[in-house]
């Protein structure tokens, strides 16, 4: 029998699941590895992840070119024990103990290439802040 998986869960939710969670999703999965289990949908998913998302990510040697938007669903807040949502997703119900943390991430419609760069790296910080935040405590580190 397998031990339960006692990594930390994220989940990223933006409206369409078609840029600020995909970058999102991308950048903990580059920064953590596999110490964390990273998951990303929308309540409403688009047909594809934005071309403009893509190209930023691919300036930064990630490729979302392979990545389709998801729809969102209960088991996977559920199963989540960090949820993180953007601006205009306010569509999840957290349950008591989740860790539940709004960004006011700015959407990426309508934007032109520089402004989609600027979000991409506001989504960054954030999430480099949040793999911080993930890591045991130096007396869990061990166990």
């Amino acid at each position: 029998m397998s031990e339960p998986d006692s990594r930390p869960s994220v989940l990223f939710v933006c409206a369409h699941n078609a840029g600020r969670s995909q970058i999102a999703a991308a950048f903990l999965e580059e920064l953590a590895g596999d110490a964390v289990s990273v998951q990303s949908a929308g309540p409403t998913p688009g047909e594809r992840v934005n071309p403009l998302v893509v190209q930023v990510m691919a300036e930064v040697g990630i490729d979302l070119s392979r990545r389709t938007p998801r729809q969102l669903t209960d088991a996977a807040v559920q199963s989540s024990a960090v949820v993180v949502t953007t601006s205009g997703a306010d569509a999840v119900s957290v349950a008591s103990g989740q860790r539940h943390e709004d960004w006011p991430v700015e959407d990426f419609a309508g934007k032109e290439l520089d402004a989609v760069r600027a979000i991409r790296d506001d989504i960054r910080v954030r999430v480099e802040q949040l793999a911080v935040d993930l890591r045991p405590a130096p007396d869990q580190a061990g166990k």
